[in-house]
């Protein structure tokens, strides 16, 4: 990345790349993308041409997608990421180790990559923006490419110690995070024994952990990269932000709200990315049963001149 006299690396901060990948974690990212996208291309005809799906892969599957996924949108960004409220010891442990459940990295290095994201948002230095080519037809098919998952084949490390120097300070989630590889292994082989146990048979084992566990694992990591790509080239921006963000409202349910994208840039730590009628924002109303049981505080619900504000300078 090419500095300027007005990148904070001018004024004596941290650098904002800290090494690489070696070969060994180069190759686990390779495993762990493509295994579950291989997953994910073969379960449609494997559906529908051998009928290889039944209400427990089924139902399994929605199960750990929920838990998994609001462990991204609720603990790893809204909580980590962005603050957006405070969670007492059991709370913050059991987001952590939710989000792991994803396979989207370590904690540490998903909140890293996140907040540099936002400082950089739409711009050189940004990890996934699509814009980085230029606006032509091939230069945004590649940055469609690159946003969505190319990225993270790039063997250079966001620096944990400038971008996400609280959580390293955090001995729970330190210790979360470092156990990247147990929660990869627990999120394939406890929908494999759950439906294991339901059917009482090896071949109930075997279609709960391709369906509960990689095609599973491969659909959330596609929704959730759709956020970087989809989000920040099509869709609608009624608010005020510094770069493109969007609003993709047939994301919104398998997302969780998190497509509501164009607001949260202009107001990141706002809890409630879904702010209009008929925004279904299904990880707020997750923080809000948190607030409730006394788990959360602190939460940053928006407010009416807040919106208002930004909405006037869109």
């Amino acid at each position: 990345m090419t500095l300027t006299a007005d990148t904070p690396e001018a004024a004596g901060a941290r650098p904002v790349l800290d090494g690489s990948r070696g070969l060994a974690q180069q190759i686990g990212v390779y495993v762990f993308v493509f295994t579950p996208l291989a997953a994910l291309l073969a379960a449609v005809p494997l559906a529908a041409v051998f009928g290889l799906l039944g209400w427990a892969d089924v139902v399994i599957a929605a199960v750990f997608y929920v838990v998994s996924g609001l462990g991204i949108t609720v603990g790893f960004h809204r909580y980590f990421t962005h603050g957006s409220f405070k969670a007492n010891r059991p709370l913050r442990i059991a987001l952590a180790i939710a989000g792991m459940l994803a396979m989207q990295g370590p904690v540490i290095t998903w909140v890293a990559d996140h907040r540099r994201h936002h400082a950089f948002s739409d711009k050189e230095g940004d990890p996934h923006s699509p814009w980085l080519f230029g606006t032509g037809v091939r230069a945004l098919a590649r940055g469609f490419w690159h946003s969505h998952m190319g990225w993270l084949f790039d063997r250079d490390l966001t620096n944990a110690e400038r971008f996400a120097p609280d959580l390293l300070a955090d001995r729970d989630i330190n210790r979360v995070s470092r156990l990247f590889g147990l929660w990869s292994a627990l999120t394939l082989l406890a929908p494999a024994l759950i439906g294991g146990l339901v059917t009482w048979s090896w071949w109930g084992a075997l279609t709960a952990f391709f369906w509960a566990g990689l095609v599973r694992v491969s659909l959330l990591h596609h929704v959730t990269w759709s956020i970087n790509s989809i989000c920040h080239m099509w869709g609608e921006r009624p608010f005020a932000a510094r770069d493109r963000s969007a609003n993709v409202w047939w994301l919104a349910i398998l997302s969780f709200g998190e497509s509501w994208h164009n607001l949260h840039h202009a107001d990141p730590t706002c809890a409630r990315h879904g702010v209009r009628k008929g925004q279904i924002d299904l990880s707020a109303a997750v923080i809000r049963g948190f607030e409730k049981a006394g788990w959360a505080t602190s939460v940053r619900w928006p407010t009416s001149r807040r919106l208002e504000k930004l909405s006037k300078a869109a």
